[in-house]
């Protein structure tokens, strides 16, 4: 089963000391020249990653890898979420027959160091492959309301100059009161490199310092 692009950093990283971005310095050339137009932002749940395979006929579930172990209240509510007949015949009239691949967050519990912030273990969707398409963010959340899951927030839409300083604010998650982790962007229009990769870049809160009560920028740990 294909697992998920890996998502790289808006700005590369200091070889030295805390290792810290280095701003305006863009992770790719593709990021620096498309930065000014629009990209949407979801928010980035602190989890783990999971993949719900639709083969044409079953669902099955993974972690971010094959060899991955998923946590037992999670694959509890993951069976909760997406067994039984019921549910592939949903999966059946979403997909048919083609494969598809459900990547989403597992999250709450004792999943990460504050998954427990998050309240009560649960999966969110945040993207859906096609064969080898991935669907468009409306598109994933019409699959979402179909199968009666929850999709990750949308947060805003604009360039990523925008979004860097929206997450300099350090904002509270959509889902519970306390500071999200952070955000990921997509261009409006799905795109890739010239190495196929898709086009897609994360933006996290702990990266930017945060400004005490009296003006001091502080880092956040």
């Amino acid at each position: 089963m294909q697992e998920y692009t890996k998502i790289p950093n808006i700005f590369v990283r200091e070889t030295f000391g805390q290792n810290r971005l280095i701003e305006e310095q863009y992770a790719t050339p593709e990021l620096a020249y498309l930065k000014d137009l629009n990209w949407f932002w979801t928010e980035k749940v602190d989890g783990t990653n999971i993949r719900v395979f639709w083969d044409g006929h079953r669902v099955s579930f993974a972690g971010r890898t094959d060899k991955a172990d998923i946590p037992a209240p999670l694959q509890e509510r993951l069976q909760a979420l997406f067994g039984g007949e019921s549910k592939e015949e949903l999966f059946e009239q979403v997909f048919g027959e083609k494969e598809a691949i459900l990547f989403g967050e597992g999250y709450g519990g004792k999943i990460q160091k504050n998954g427990g912030l998050y309240g009560d273990t649960n999966f969110i969707l945040f993207d859906v492959l096609v064969g080898d398409m991935y669907l468009r963010q409306s598109d994933m959340r019409d699959v979402a309301a179909t199968l009666g899951i929850d999709a990750v927030p949308q947060i805003g839409v604009g360039p990523l100059t925008d979004a860097v300083e929206y997450i300099r604010k350090h904002p509270k998650s959509e889902l519970r009161d306390f500071e999200m982790e952070g955000i990921v962007c997509r261009p409006a229009i799905e795109l890739r490199d010239r190495q196929g990769k898709r086009i897609i870049v994360k933006i996290k809160c702990r990266d930017f310092p945060k400004e005490s009560d009296n003006g001091e920028s502080v880092q956040r740990v």
